[in-house]
């Protein structure tokens, strides 16, 4: 049987045939549960578009002898559709697609960064996703769930569950020297986040530009923009943000990634750590720490964090972003006494609290010592990354410079002149599918254009940032291979 002459098609119709074609399945579903299936079914063809608006439906005597199921069934479908609005009908009029339902949007589509498998991409900040500890994190999972009381299942602290502020406070004073109470960490979904709620805080207290160094994170700009704040672009030298712009900006925040300053990948000095902070003081300021990989450094320990020198006018951020994976959104802030209040009360009108179980799960992988571990295979890994992408420079292109500190998941590499202009380069190189990134690509105003953490100002010299953390040994020298195929 076919449904009757309308948009759907006409008696016999492919069209009209395959619309009740779906319905087969649910005539066929177990007898308790195919009263359901058949309401989904119908609701689906609406949705999708197989039965058009106006189509005239089959009485519920006839459907239900060619579904073989009671007319009861099809009655109780009927009325439960035409009440929700998908179908509408009238005494001695039939019942007919209602005229108010859309087809369903396709499905929804993975806007996910994805590269390439015959791309080499070098393009910095990923880290080696195959490397997450599966094994342990599912170990903690089960742990967590098998003790985890059930009111902790509520509505959280907004500044996180307890355990994990605790550990975190435990955990950054000993790997990175900050001063942490665990009264005054919030959890929070990545550095993003983190950077969006101080921002929105600090407009309210009637800040409306923040420094950003330059070059700098390409995000900064917009996170601050979505609170109400300006960006100011703050030049920086070999040893940091340099103390005369910054005071002639005017600003009274600054974000900075001191330890390994991105792109740069510079460490600020002792002397202009003090600067920044005796800055912060003079103007009744605060500086946004991003310790985005401070745990990797392959030449001696880690410096201490900045916070550690002064916790009231540093606000401290970090997240596992770099050592276990981006898609945890997983992160921390700690914040100066003096704007703890507010920025928890931001976040509990923004979200209402991070995840339970995952705060959990990340907290039992810290206390039984799994972070730890997982932080030195991905120091061992990465640091021989950097030596096999060191040595594969050095071999394809001669004469080339690798600065900054032996740190981190990316660097800086300057080639000599003879393979710019840097434009023709990355037209050649993006050719033989080879993705990278220059440092101009990073500049924020026009601090870019003079020297910069110890690289020359551009000329024929092509200067990159170079990810390689999500590269094997491999796959780092047929990238270098190919980009010097290509010029």
């Amino acid at each position: 049987m076919t449904p009757s002459t309308g948009p759907g098609g006409p008696p016999g119709s492919a069209a009209g045939s395959a619309a009740w074609e779906l319905l087969l399945p649910a005539a066929a579903a177990p007898a308790r549960t195919r009263g359901r299936a058949l309401q989904e079914a119908l609701r689906d063809a609406v949705r999708s578009g197989r039965l058009m608006p106006g189509t005239r439906l089959p009485s519920s005597r006839d459907l239900a002898a060619d579904l073989g199921v009671s007319r009861g069934l099809v009655t109780e479908a009927y009325e439960q559709l035409t009440a929700e609005g998908y179908l509408r009908s009238g005494r001695g009029a039939g019942t007919w697609v209602g005229d108010a339902v859309r087809p369903a949007r396709p499905r929804a589509r993975d806007l996910a960064p994805r590269s390439p498998a015959d791309r080499v991409d070098f393009v910095p900040g990923t880290p080696d996703l195959s490397l997450f500890p599966r094994s342990a994190w599912a170990a903690a999972q089960r742990g967590v769930l098998a003790e985890l009381p059930h009111e902790c299942l509520g509505y959280p602290d907004p500044r996180g569950l307890p355990r994990l502020r605790t550990a975190l406070a435990e955990l950054l004073a000993r790997r990175r020297g900050v001063v942490a109470d665990p009264e005054r960490i919030v959890v929070v979904s990545g550095v993003a986040q983190a950077t969006a709620l101080l921002a929105s805080v600090l407009h309210a207290h009637g800040m409306r530009t923040a420094g950003v160094e330059d070059p700098g994170s390409p995000q900064h700009h917009d996170l601050y923009a979505s609170a109400g704040l300006g960006t100011a672009p703050l030049p920086l030298d070999d040893e940091g943000l340099t103390p005369g712009p910054l005071y002639a900006s005017g600003v009274r925040v600054v974000v900075t990634t001191p330890a390994h300053q991105f792109p740069t990948g510079i460490a600020y000095s002792a002397r202009r750590r003090a600067e920044l902070l005796e800055w912060a003081r003079s103007v009744d300021g605060i500086v946004l720490e991003d310790d985005y990989d401070g745990d990797f450094r392959y030449d001696r320990a880690p410096v201490g964090a900045l916070q550690g020198l002064d916790p009231e006018r540093v606000a401290y951020t970090g997240s596992v972003s770099k050592s276990l994976a981006p898609g945890l959104r997983l992160g921390w802030l700690l914040v100066p006494d003096w704007l703890a209040d507010d920025i928890v009360e931001r976040k509990r009108t923004t979200d209402l609290g991070h995840p339970t179980l995952d705060q959990a799960v990340f907290a039992r992988f810290v206390e039984r010592g799994d972070y730890d571990r997982r932080l030195r295979v991905c120091q061992r890994v990465y640091r021989e990354r950097r030596d096999a992408l060191v040595a594969a420079l050095a071999e394809r292109f001669p004469g080339s410079r690798v600065t900054g500190i032996a740190a981190g998941l990316h660097a800086i590499a300057t080639l000599p002149e003879r393979y710019g202009p840097e434009e023709g380069f990355l037209a050649r190189v993006a050719e033989a599918g080879v993705a990278v990134r220059p440092l101009t690509a990073y500049a924020h105003g026009g601090a870019a254009g003079g020297p910069v953490g110890g690289v020359p100002a551009p000329g024929k010299e092509v200067r990159l940032v170079l990810g390689y953390a999500h590269l094997t040994p491999g796959r780092i020298r047929a990238g270098v291979e190919r980009m010097a195929g290509a010029v």
